[in-house]
């Protein structure tokens, strides 16, 4: 049986990427808009992992033209396991991507050049997956327990600190063996993707999201320094049409990107991607809560600022970090630039 959800993220080696830096693997071009006739500017957008239901908007943006419309011509180029994106960023192998917003405050407390120019899930899909009869109910629960988890992951420390639990930690393997053959298993996940497996097995889970922890992260729309200087014509116009493909592909037919998207990684059955757009809704990742007024791409310097002060509270940074060293809110369609402070 397929055992194999996707990795909760690639960790990336920091010091890696400073060394790439430092050799001078950045590169940077004069800003151009293109001429009448002229080829449309291309763009290179890399995900986090192979195409699936989670990068669903930006393949609707491609396959209902919203990138051509606002004169872009996006590639979209699939991660996978192993994949230091920020190298390939500063290297100018890919010129925007997707990443977690406390990894991006980590790269800004040691100086790398990297710029947050947008947001595409207003909460982050990772969650704690136990079995439907589990007595957990609540991260208070989880003291004395142990949780397979990815080493080192930043919610570990906090969600210790903020509940005053403890727990054992087993090294993640990324799939969901174990948990099916243990009724008091408990495992880091998205929620998007491990429980869909546990139930075409034959199993039965709750989630946690860990979101609800206070532990909450956006998911963003990165680049380098130098690629916002040269281009930032072509991230605005990005931004816009990958919202546009955002809330096309959650409200509307979502068909032509879940083609694409199975064309491009045929181990994506429409199945699993009808259930993990289900989940999207259902704890609202994409568009976030709208009892506190947010919506798909908003970003708030507030929330950032609360990312920060705990991020140095849990010692992951060792002081604050400016946002407006490594965020860019003037790149955002309007409306959400007035929200954002």
């Amino acid at each position: 049986m397929n055992l194999l959800p996707r990795p909760l993220r690639n960790r990336v080696a920091v010091a890696a990427v400073a060394a790439c830096l430092l050799s001078g693997c950045s590169k940077s071009e004069p800003p151009s808009l293109p001429e009448a006739g002229a080829p449309l500017p291309k763009v290179r957008f890399k995900t986090d992992w192979y195409p699936q239901a989670e990068h669903g908007g930006f393949y609707q943006a491609v396959a209902k033209g919203f990138y051509k419309e606002a004169g872009i011509d996006v590639e979209i180029v699939p991660g996978g396991p192993g994949i230091r994106v920020p190298q390939l960023l500063l290297a100018g192998e890919a010129d925007l991507a997707m990443a977690r917003s406390d990894d991006l405050i980590s790269y800004a407390s040691k100086n790398l050049p990297f710029v947050i120019v947008g947001v595409y899930m207003e909460r982050d899909p990772q969650g704690i997956l136990v079995h439907a009869e589990s007595d957990v109910k609540t991260f208070a629960d989880l003291n004395g327990r142990s949780i397979m988890a990815e080493p080192g992951a930043n919610w570990i420390q906090y969600v210790r600190m903020r509940y005053h639990v403890d727990f054992n930690l087993i090294p993640l393997n990324f799939g969901v063996a174990q948990f099916l053959s243990d009724k008091n298993f408990i495992q880091q996940c998205f929620v998007t993707n491990e429980p869909y497996f546990v139930q075409k097995n034959g199993g039965h889970a709750r989630t946690l999201l860990l979101s609800d922890s206070g532990f909450n992260p956006y998911r963003v729309i990165f680049t380098t320094k130098a690629y916002l200087a040269a281009h930032p014509r072509e991230i605005k116009a990005f931004l816009a049409a990958s919202l546009r493909g955002w809330d096309d592909f959650m409200k509307g037919d979502a068909s032509l990107a879940k083609a694409m998207i199975t064309k491009a990684n045929p181990n994506m059955p429409e199945d699993f991607m009808n259930y993990s757009i289900q989940a999207l809704k259902d704890q609202k990742i994409i568009y976030g809560d709208p009892q506190i007024n947010e919506t798909v791409g908003l970003m708030t310097r507030k929330r950032l600022q609360e990312q920060v002060d705990f991020l140095v509270q849990i010692k992951v940074i060792p002081a604050p970090v400016p946002i407006d060293s490594f965020v860019r809110f003037d790149l955002l369609p309007p409306e959400l630039q007035a929200r954002a402070n």
